[in-house]
């Protein structure tokens, strides 16, 4: 059990070393700074209220008054995209976590119980994988409707299976391993020993996937957002606003633009923060 101790406090170093030496990781860390530092200060840097309409500068393409021009309502579309920034973001990261908290619980369960306790929930996740994550999405969103709360839910359980089938495998080594076998001789119930000794040892194999499904979890928002399942209007949301702009793609390019070029960005910087991860967090890939 003594022997486990160091290698669970030194890997977080060496993967940091390992990351840090990472000049994509970087700029992936810079964007989604700069990204979530504007949703947080939108009051602030916004330079008009997103919800107010001017029917005469309705359409009014990019300018020096409205740098990212209006949309059919006179309203300013980067006001707008710098709101919107917050919904992406508290449904990625809400529904990430939430789906990593329960999808790992279940992981590591399935993976220390096993039998047929572990074979019936996986027949379960396994089907849920066997939809696609926006089709499962929009399923769910559209039995519980639209607003916020149920958005970060049905994006949550598109998210549970995934992170359930990453707990597992490592679980199933670790609880064969020494340091496991000396809590249950110390008389150590199961859930210590799920909590304390195997959790810490693969929570990292989480988190890097973690950062990687928050982008898909921002780009399921945007589509359930697109097709109106998502927050409700007036509230502004990326792919509500490419909605918006669609109808006038040709007359109105900036309206479905600007929106897309901020979920690719955010996107890009989630995925090359998690590939950095992932490379820092695989021993094999480390070496190398």
């Amino acid at each position: 059990m003594t022997a486990a101790a160091p290698t669970a406090a030194t890997r977080p170093t060496r993967i940091w070393d390992t990351f840090s030496r990472n000049r994509l990781s970087w700029i992936g860390l810079a964007l989604i700074a700069l990204i979530v530092l504007t949703a947080i200060a939108a009051a602030l840097i916004a330079p008009y209220d997103p919800l107010e309409q001017d029917i005469v500068a309705r359409l009014e393409p990019p300018s020096a008054e409205h740098w990212l021009g209006t949309d059919t309502y006179g309203r300013d579309v980067l006001s707008r995209m710098i709101y919107a920034a917050r919904i992406s973001i508290v449904v990625g990261f809400v529904a990430t976590m939430i789906a990593m908290t329960i999808g790992s619980a279940i992981g590591i369960l399935c993976g220390y119980v096993g039998g047929l306790f572990d074979q019936f929930m996986m027949g379960l996740l396994d089907v849920m994988l066997a939809f696609p994550t926006l089709l499962l999405g929009l399923m769910i969103a559209a039995m519980l409707g639209a607003s916020l709360e149920n958005l970060i839910i049905a994006i949550a359980i598109t998210e549970i299976a995934p992170f359930a089938r990453i707990a597992r495998a490592p679980t199933i080594t670790l609880k064969q391993l020494d340091f496991v076998e000396a809590g249950r001789a110390l008389g150590f119930g199961p859930v210590r020993i799920m909590g304390v000794h195997i959790l810490p040892n693969m929570i990292s194999d989480v988190v890097v996937m973690g950062s990687l499904w928050m982008a898909s979890a921002i780009r399921t928002e945007a589509a359930l957002s697109f097709i109106g399942l998502g927050v409700p209007p007036p509230t502004a949301t990326w792919g509500s606003m490419i909605r918006e702009g669609f109808d006038n793609i040709l007359d109105a390019w900036w309206l479905a633009v600007f929106p897309s070029l901020a979920i690719l960005a955010t996107v890009l910087a989630l995925n090359l923060l998690g590939d950095a991860l992932r490379d820092a967090a695989d021993p094999k890939l480390r070496a190398e």
